[in-house]
């Protein structure tokens, strides 16, 4: 959170402990938890870029109240701007929202007001000073219900300005009865960097918070005024709180009635007047925003539902030639999109210090850090990445009561490189799988598996314990098949030629033996001729041939052994 918002922010929340009426162990938080939520906050000033975890934020003011700012976030490049709550226009404290300099891929704007309008602030503010001065002017009393934070600090701007100019006005009183208020106020002149450029210059000359006209209301006991008057309060809504205590004074003596918060009526005589101070967006300062900004993406918040869709009606009627996609999610629901952004990765150390010409390949290891990629040599992993390299060599020995010798024929069946290895090198009848693990015989019917950790040579381990662990539990026809263990190449590659043969015509169908060994396979009256030992085909169609050559492709590499070339 920013500076002024931190300072604010205990006066909130501790203001809630005093006023809540509920028990202690259902309150939400306590004055304890206030102050150790404190040290936790971390600000952030207008226009910083901070970086967690490769996300970057950065925030801009928005005239909403002190301290209050929307966020711009950037993720790999994408980003999406978090309005919050803001207002268009400069009231008597505050500068109006900023305008990015760069267009947000999503833009989550407030939706307060839908498609209603303010009024002008000039012409609000000469109603406001009107109603007050008639008012007085008949003997009455005038109650104005405000937030504490915000609209009370603008309020007794305009009042104390124009009571200033109107010296008939000098003996009517006007209190602010809100402690939170008087708290707030105090905050206020500490920014007064963050405020508009009126203020700013009033400030030079004097404190425009050290107020002639007005006072600040202690308690309710202290208000005795029987004449005219004019008091600010909170709450704003008039539920309860000093506003409604002042409330049922000022017409407790009234013709008509009203109904009290302890259930009684009492006369009342009064006007009631809606001027809005508000510092939120209407729908033209909306639109203008957008149009200003002209996001791809909308997401409207924090709005009424009628209100909103009522909002993005008109909106979608708007943007209608600009492909802008608007969206108003209830609250909980999730929004999911997708972003198709560029990845780059840049090369340090000694792999940057030549530029490698078009279509050279760079060979490194690809380093990624959050959000970032980096290619670098292995030797300056530890300098640029915090990272040192190390070999794990892996060792596992298995029960295998078997022949050595039907281990390592079944082995053949699946990898092309089995080759033994001499007996004062292994200490004994070992022999190596794809070059990668070596396949030990121990003592008392056990086998080890040496190798180095990789994801190639994991894989091939695991493969060859399935494998012992498969024989293990059959024996019985292992000793039988044990026989076959001196089967000639040429025996294996007749096998290997009936099961492509088989799998062939459960593809085709009609698949026979031509000259030359070739088979003669028809589709649909079309005929190709496929050469078993070259794989080429000859044919009159086209799509016959290549789907005939495909799976004939696909059938050798199942059924005969794994090749070396693809470690």
């Amino acid at each position: 959170m920013t500076l002024a918002t931190k300072a604010i922010y205990k006066l909130l929340l501790s203001d809630y402990v005093k006023v809540s009426k509920v028990s202690v162990e259902n309150m939400l938080y306590d004055e304890q938890d206030i102050l150790r939520s404190m040290d936790k906050i971390e600000v952030i000033d207008f226009h910083q870029t901070l970086e967690v975890n490769g996300i970057r934020f950065w925030c801009y003011t928005v005239g909403h109240v002190l301290g209050a700012a929307m966020f711009m976030v950037d993720i790999v490049g994408v980003r999406g701007l978090y309005t919050r709550d803001y207002s268009r226009e400069e009231d008597r404290l505050l500068r109006a929202v900023e305008i990015p300099q760069f267009t947000p891929d999503i833009c989550i704007i407030e939706s307060t007001y839908g498609v209603q309008l303010h009024q002008p602030r000039n012409v609000g503010e000469k109603r406001f000073t009107y109603v007050i001065h008639s008012t007085i002017s008949q003997g009455g009393c005038v109650l104005i219900p405000a937030f504490a934070l915000g609209r009370t600090q603008e309020l007794v701007l305009i009042l104390d300005e124009y009571w200033s100019n109107h010296p008939e006005l000098h003996n009517i009183p006007i209190y602010f009865a809100s402690p939170l208020a008087k708290r707030c106020m105090v905050v206020y002149p500490t920014y007064i960097n963050s405020m508009n450029e009126r203020i700013r210059n009033q400030f030079a000359n004097s404190n425009p918070f050290d107020f002639k006209h007005i006072s600040p209301l202690k308690s309710i006991e202290n208000f005795n005024d029987v004449g005219p008057s004019v008091v600010m309060a909170s709450l704003s809504g008039l539920q309860s709180g000093l506003s409604r205590q002042l409330f049922e004074i000022c017409i407790m003596n009234e013709p008509k009635e009203v109904t009290l918060m302890n259930g009684l009526t009492t006369p009342l005589n009064m006007q009631v007047h809606y001027i809005s101070f508000s510092a939120h967006a209407d729908f033209a300062q909306t639109s203008t925003f957008l149009k200003e900004l002209m996001p791809p993406n909308i997401i409207l918040v924090h709005g009424e539902a009628n209100e909103m869709g009522r909002l993005k009606q008109k909106l979608i009627t708007q943007f209608a030639y600009h492909n802008t996609k608007i969206i108003s999610p209830k609250n909980c629901q999730s929004v999911e999109m997708y972003f198709n952004s560029e990845k780059m990765a840049k090369t340090i150390g000694r792999l940057a210090e030549n530029t490698p010409k078009v279509g050279e390949t760079v060979s490194g290891l690809l380093v990624k850090k959050a959000f970032t990629y980096q290619i670098m040599a292995l030797d300056d992993l530890l300098i640029f990445a915090q990272l040192s390299t190390a070999n794990i060599s892996q060792r596992i020995t298995i029960a295998y009561s078997g022949a050595f010798g039907v281990l390592k024929h079944r082995l053949k069946q699946i990898f092309e490189s089995v080759e033994s290895l001499p007996d004062e090198e292994s200490e004994g009848p070992a022999f190596r799988v794809h070059e990668r693990l070596t396949v030990k015989y121990e003592l008392e019917k056990h086998i080890s598996l040496h190798w180095r950790s990789d994801p190639i040579s994991d894989m091939v381990s695991d493969s060859v314990v399935a494998l012992v662990l498969n024989i293990s539990r059959e024996i019985p026809k292992v000793a039988v098949e044990s026989e076959e263990a001196t089967k000639t190449e040429e025996e294996n590659n007749k096998k290997a030629k009936k099961v492509i043969h088989a799998l062939l015509v459960s593809l085709f169908g009609d698949v026979k033996f031509g000259e030359n060994g070739k088979l003669v396979i028809s589709v649909d009256g079309n005929v190709a001729h496929l050469d078993k030992q070259s794989g080429n085909v000859e044919r009159e169609n086209e799509g016959l041939k290549e789907r005939v050559g495909v799976a004939f492709q696909r059938i050798q590499n199942v059924v005969k052994p794994i090749p070396l070339s693809v470690s």
